[in-house]
């Protein structure tokens, strides 16, 4: 419509103009003549300004450089320091905003929210448009696929096979956005406290530590007594990773980074079995796990970093979220299963426009307005659950369940680059599976084995083993554990349940010669007794009459460790969404780790907050990999108490060190590094 010459002249197509004009007045419910007449007063001033383009361009020149120098004057206060990024959200951190409430966001009482999924991540979702977005609770729908809450975080007594435990969390201090969410959620066992209360009195009455990490030669003390025996070339490895770019480690493995002076060493047996790494898993992951929790490398030995709830996640974390949400109005559908989201997707805006599912079974849909949020859990880390039990393998003969996630995340793929690439990490399930057990005792006899490794007695209500027992010589490299008894609020006091896991379910047992996942509930407690140390005639008599196993093959467990790139995972709200938004393991949030129940809270707060303009601030991952005395106390516990300056360093560089070292005597240096014994006496002579 408006061209301009070089001299600066303005040339007017007035008919293109009058086009743009009807379209104005259509989108501005201005009438054409209006319109026009509002054109042609823009044009007149354009007109005016291009006869004095040459003195406005020379004001310009020295007006930018007044708003640039005005710019970085501003960028060095407080001012605008936390503005949200384009994403609508912003991070914070210290206890200023922790504390406070927000104003309830503009136009909510008109919105409404559609939640796929009822796992943590889309309960804390659920949570966080209540309580800081004020949404009415009648309209938040849930819809899930199966006839309970909980996904992932399940526990249930199954009549027909027993106590079930897919698995278990683990949690720290530093779960920041966990434990926001928690503070407001009301105990279903105490009246007037919240859950984070009583996990919080709970943990400090019964503090967690293992007396036994791991055993060998049949149940006796591995003896690794807190040390990584990790050589200085090994420590180096793990340093280089460390300091290594994000990009640098796209689509890479630990394999591709560490060799046998780390693979050989305590440290690595630590830490596969506790995070359930492999040797082919992401590098970045790593390295991200690494930087994450640098302030527990000390108590990764001995598991005293870590707390645990007093029940199973399901009744301790779930049940408590659910009532808290009922009660506030929210919507439930169950046996809902949705199978697509359809986007209108124009000039870089993404508007989900239809949510496609089965009701029970039959096809159904809901159609959506830019003023309905939609929230998606993409990918399951337990969808496809093989369920055996004492008398039969988890097999293609036992139940299955299938959410159909990964068929749901596939399905939104195809639509954008932005939504993901799904396949990165559910196309290998050789590389993605282990297999775990829930072991309930029935009797005594198993219990004395049980505490002669340990070291405390199961049924006393306290911790039992702090954390998983790794079988060091285990051909599945077999770890079990025992949390606070009961693990179920109306399990039997006479019975013990214990949480049995196998990395490599692939290759022949030490007892039972043939792959866990070939074998029954009876055949892994079994495996499980013999590195008990029970006598191999006792073995078969005790897995039968003296424990009931159900085993649980989980084909996607580890597949959010699979090596990625950039984009494999989408972001919380994909660039350009306005009414959409990925939620839980499988969505990208920066400098968090996956397979923990802080990354599923965090990305359901990053997705409330964005999506409804929630003004308050995500609470940032704690910056311990910034503090230089956790990097200094954990370089040091990585190096089984030897100082990093008792390192040989090449050549003439070792002769330079002790003048270096010198340098910092007298000075708050030389107190830091004394404090966490990086500096000893001696060094200084």
């Amino acid at each position: 419509m408006f061209m301009i010459k070089p001299s600066g002249t303005f040339i007017i197509n007035f008919r293109e103009f009058r086009k743009v004009a009807v379209i104005m007045a259509k989108k501005s419910k201005l009438g054409v003549a209006s319109a026009i007449v509002v054109g042609a007063g823009a044009a007149a001033l354009y007109a005016k300004k291009a006869s004095e383009n040459k003195q406005a361009k020379n004001r310009q020149t020295g007006k930018k450089a007044d708003e640039t120098q005005e710019r970085n004057e501003y960028r060095n206060t407080e001012r605008g320091k936390y503005e949200k990024n384009s994403k609508g959200i912003y991070y914070t951190n210290g206890n200023y905003e922790a504390f406070a409430h927000p104003k309830k966001p503009e136009g909510v009482d008109e919105k409404s929210a559609y939640i796929v999924g009822s796992g943590l991540a889309s309960l804390a979702a659920a949570c966080f448009l209540v309580r800081d977005g004020q949404m009415p609770g009648d309209h938040i729908h849930i819809l899930e696929a199966m006839d309970i809450a909980g996904g992932a975080c399940d526990g249930i007594f199954d009549p027909s096979r027993g106590y079930v435990m897919r698995g278990g969390r683990e949690m720290e201090n530093h779960f920041e956005c966990l434990w926001d969410l928690f503070r407001s959620i009301p105990s279903i066992e105490t009246p007037g406290v919240s859950v984070l209360d009583e996990y919080y009195w709970l943990n400090k009455e019964d503090p967690n530590y293992s007396l036994c990490r791991a055993t060998e030669n049949r149940g006796e003390d591995a003896h690794t007594d807190g040390r990584f025996n990790l050589s200085q070339k090994g420590c180096m490895e793990i340093m280089k990773l460390f300091m290594t770019k994000d990009e640098d480690l796209y689509d890479k493995t630990i394999e591709d980074v560490f060799d046998d002076e780390v693979f050989d060493s305590t440290f690595w047996l630590y830490w596969r079995t506790m995070f359930a790494f492999e040797n082919w898993h992401s590098a970045l992951e790593m390295k991200l796990y690494f930087q994450r929790f640098i302030h527990h490398i000390a108590g990764l030995p001995d598991f005293s970093a870590l707390k645990f709830t007093k029940y199973n996640q399901y009744e301790s974390l779930i049940l408590p979220m659910q009532r808290y949400l009922e009660a506030a109005g929210v919507d439930f559908q169950f046996n809902t299963e949705v199978t697509n989201v359809i986007f209108d997707i124009k000039d870089g805006k993404k508007v989900a426009t239809a949510i496609e599912c089965k009701v029970k079974g039959v096809e159904s849909g809901i159609v959506l307005t830019e003023n309905d949020l939609v929230f998606v859990t993409n990918g399951s880390c337990t969808e496809g659950t093989i369920y055996g039990d004492q008398n039969h393998a988890p097999n293609g003969d036992a139940e299955v369940r299938n959410s159909g996630c990964w068929n749901l995340w596939k399905n939104i793929a195809k639509q954008d680059p932005s939504f993901g690439r799904p396949e990165k990490f559910c196309s290998d399930v050789a590389k993605t599976n282990w297999e775990s057990a829930t072991v309930t005792t029935l009797d005594d006899k198993i219990i004395p084995y049980i505490t002669n490794i340990c070291k405390r007695d199961p049924k006393s209500g306290k911790v039992v083993t702090g954390g998983i027992v790794s079988c060091k010589d285990s051909s599945w490299l077999l770890s079990w554990t025992i949390n606070r008894q009961g693990q179920f609020k109306e399990q039997d006091k006479d019975k013990v349940c214990v949480w049995v896991y196998g990395l490599f379910t692939d290759v022949p047992g030490d007892f039972i010669k043939k792959p866990m996942k070939e074998c029954t509930g009876k055949e892994i407690t079994e495996e499980w007794l013999y590195h008990l140390g029970v006598p191999t005639d006792q073995i078969e008599e005790l897995a039968e009459h003296s424990a009931v196993c159900v085993p649980t093959m989980m084909p996607y467990i580890t597949a959010f460790f699979m090596p990625r790139t950039k984009g494999d995972r989408p972001d919380v709200i994909p660039d350009g969404c306005v009414n959409f938004a990925f939620l839980g393991q499988f969505a990208e949030t920066p400098r968090d780790t996956v397979f923990t129940t802080e990354y599923s809270v965090r990305t359901a707060m990053e997705a409330v907050y964005g999506l409804l303009g929630v003004d308050r601030g995500v609470p940032e991952v704690w910056g311990s990999v910034y503090d230089i005395r956790e990097l200094l106390d954990s370089t040091v516990k990585l190096m089984d108490g030897k100082s990093p300056l008792e390192i040989q360093l090449p050549g003439p560089l070792n002769a330079l060190k002790k003048p270096l070292i010198r340098l910092v005597k007298g000075t708050v240096v030389e107190k830091v590094l004394r404090d966490h014994n990086v500096l000893k006496d001696g060094m200084l002579e």
